[in-house]
């Protein structure tokens, strides 16, 4: 005859089991509304909280592939990969740190690169990847984002980048610091071309990466609530020693104050940037609008024979 002991301990054994057979990484609770969401629902609404809104971080390569049109991306420059030329260490081997984010990411380097079409609009774009190493910006970061210049300048197709960096990668040193100025020279042969470049802020974005290519965009857009400076909050606070105002550097203050041109959520990134570029470069205009202007042309020839017939009346008449 079985005890009471005996009823109780398989029931807590099958408890356990069932729990232990639930998938885990199937929830994420939202750091702002601290709402628990399901995992897939999250990501296919591009890691926007489907509650409050909050716009969560989101790779490099998942944002482009979501940004640029269904198969039509192909990357670019993915064979620069980053080499550790100063034999750098602190705490622990640079060479040991890119290897550990390159496991933890899946990619060689912080920036990834792409052509592809939007909204079957030529363009190229590029994703800073905050998950390796901050995003920090080094040789590889500077030459892939030079190289889809380049493909701009080439092919006179805009140029979209999304950042999200803590700025210039300091175990590269110097030639980390020289990207600043290799990449702000590449955009200004794009400003002297006319062809434009979208800057699109997200969270987060200081340091090297701000002062130099974050900012130079005909047209700088943040998404919600991203934190945009060169220092952070708190480091200024202990140096100006004085309380910083409220929202300081987040996306909504720096619009109120003439520092980005506007706010666009992520979900609504590609109409908007379409929208936007389709002005910028006069090529989506309706072709019924093509022919008015071309039936309204006037050819010189013709013009000439009227003012020559209009003269010979004159001169009829005064003879």
């Amino acid at each position: 005859m079985s005890n009471w002991l005996d009823k109780i301990v398989p029931s807590l054994v099958r408890s356990e089991n069932k729990r232990a057979s639930v998938p885990e990484g199937l929830w994420k609770k939202c750091p702002k509304c601290e709402a628990v969401l399901y995992l897939p629902e999250l990501e296919k609404n591009l890691n926007v909280c489907t509650k409050c809104d909050h716009h969560m971080r989101l790779a490099a390569r998942q944002r482009l592939e979501s940004f640029l049109d269904k198969d039509s991306f192909t990357e670019l420059a993915a064979e620069v990969e980053p080499v550790d030329r100063l034999k750098f260490r602190d705490t622990k081997k640079y060479k040991d740190r890119l290897s550990a984010a390159q496991k933890a990411t899946g990619e060689k380097d912080a920036l990834v690169a792409m052509r592809g079409t939007l909204l079957n609009m030529p363009v190229a774009a590029v994703a800073f990847d905050f998950r390796f190493m901050g995003g920090s910006m080094g040789a590889v970061v500077g030459e892939r984002f030079v190289r889809a210049v380049n493909i701009s300048l080439e092919e006179n197709i805009p140029l979209i980048c999304f950042s999200a960096s803590g700025g210039a990668r300091m175990q590269e040193a110097l030639i980390s610091l020289m990207q600043m100025a290799k990449t702000s020279a590449a955009l200004e042969k794009m400003r002297q071309a006319g062809i434009p470049y979208i800057s699109v802020l997200t969270d987060p974005v200081y340091g090297g990466v701000s002062a130099s290519l974050a900012m130079l965009g005909d047209l700088n857009i943040a998404e919600p609530k991203a934190l945009v400076g060169f220092a952070g909050p708190r480091v200024i606070e202990q140096t100006v020693r004085e309380k910083l105002p409220e929202g300081f550097q987040r996306a909504e203050f720096l619009l109120e104050h003439g520092q980005v041109d506007m706010i666009v959520s992520r979900l609504e990134m590609r109409e908007r940037l379409h929208s936007v570029l389709s002005m910028f470069m006069h090529r989506f205009a309706e072709p019924i609008v093509e022919e008015a202007l071309a039936a309204d042309a006037v050819d010189p020839s013709e013009e000439q024979v009227e003012l020559s017939d209009e003269q010979q009346t004159e001169k009829s008449s005064d003879s």
